[in-house]
């Protein structure tokens, strides 16, 4: 049974698995605004009388400080100009395939389902952190509730470990279709590819919620400048002045469960895949195959070059520029690149992206 097939008989699931996740991603968005919307209390505050602060520093308790990406009005604009662009074009691009996706039948397959998720996943994880910043230049004010520091800072681990676990199970894809061609459809099932896609999402939250706990027994009672552009957890560590071994333990457990088990798994899917298009006898097979690959490859090689020089390098060799640049790379570029990479090369999905561009042009005309 051809794969095509075996998708179109499990349609109805992949329709009600769809259906599920867009009814739970819109309760998480209902969520964030409510609870970024109350006032709450936090308890870092003189409520603990064994840590005595000044009348100053009890802001930090309720808000903290963006410094962002720069402190110049001159340089400001122009970067406001130029994240304003990039997720434009990261929006319509990761849009623009889930549509193509869903609307053609022809890429009703396990890859083009992981695509679909990962281009999902791609467009939240920038729109979590992105427009935030671009309020904040537009209205000249770097501040952030405690509350909503929190939120983003969930929001954005799920999302990103989301990234990370879907990039390894698309290299699984490719190893099972290289390597295994004969079994492929009987491996791929569309059970599968619901756990391969659905689990990360239950394992994401976990990670993200038990995060987000650790860093709400933490007191911060100095200064609440934050130098980075969104609430991320490394930095929210350095202000605290009370102990996190325990949260840095946390951060260093997570780092190794979901990027370098996730990337020494691809490595190892690849070295396999390698080796099996070695072995192709066509050069006409042996370009195609290199030619998948190798979109792939692009990505692995730009998120997680940049998520462990953040998360898995001493904090020696780590500084805040460094960061933030690093920030960059895996929240906004590599979302915006995302769709190029996997689309100019696939022959499949282009024709499925001018078949849609058509059809609105055709009916709006």
């Amino acid at each position: 049974m051809s794969c095509r097939k075996l998708f179109i008989n499990g349609s109805r699931c992949n329709m009600l698995y769809v259906v599920w996740m867009g009814n739970w991603l819109q309760s998480h968005v209902i969520f964030q605004n409510h609870f970024c919307s109350m006032h709450v209390t936090s308890p870092f505050n003189t409520s603990r009388e064994m840590i005595p602060m000044e009348p100053r520093n009890q802001t930090s308790a309720f808000e903290f400080i963006l410094l962002g990406l720069s402190e110049t009005p001159e340089q400001e604009t122009l970067l406001f100009a130029l994240f304003l662009c990039m997720y434009v074009v990261m929006a319509m691009g990761n849009l623009s395939i889930i549509l193509a996706i869903s609307s053609d039948s022809h890429l009703h397959t396990p890859m083009y389902f992981f695509l679909a998720n990962l281009s999902l996943v791609d467009f939240c994880l920038a729109t979590n952190t992105v427009p935030k910043m671009l309020v904040n230049i537009q209205i000249r004010s770097k501040s952030i509730s405690y509350a909503c520091c929190l939120t983003q800072m969930y929001f954005f681990h799920f999302f990103g470990i989301m990234d990370s676990v879907l990039i390894a199970v698309m290299a699984y894809d490719r190893f099972v279709a290289i390597c295994h061609p004969l079994h492929y459809t009987a491996i791929m099932s569309p059970r599968l590819c619901g756990l391969l896609a659905g689990g990360p999402w239950v394992f994401s939250c976990f990670i993200s919620l038990t995060h987000i706990l650790l860093m709400a027994r933490l007191v911060f009672c100095g200064n609440n400048e934050l130098p980075h552009y969104f609430c991320d957890l490394t930095p929210l560590l350095r202000l605290s002045c009370t102990d996190t071994s325990v949260n840095k333990i946390f951060v260093l457990i997570v780092a190794g469960l979901v990027i370098a088990t996730p990337f020494i798994c691809i490595l190892a899917s690849y070295a396999h895949i390698i080796v099996a298009i070695m072995k192709v006898p066509s050069a006409g097979g042996r370009k195609k195959a290199f030619s998948t690959c190798s979109s792939h490859l692009s990505v692995v090689a730009l998120f997680y070059g940049t998520t462990i020089g953040v998360y898995l390098c001493p904090s020696s060799v780590r500084t805040a520029v460094k960061e933030k640049a690093s920030a960059v790379m895996y929240t906004t570029v590599t979302p915006m690149l995302n769709p190029f990479i996997y689309s100019l090369r696939n022959r499949d999905l282009k024709g499925a992206l001018r078949k849609l561009v058509n059809r609105k042009i055709t009916s709006s005309s």
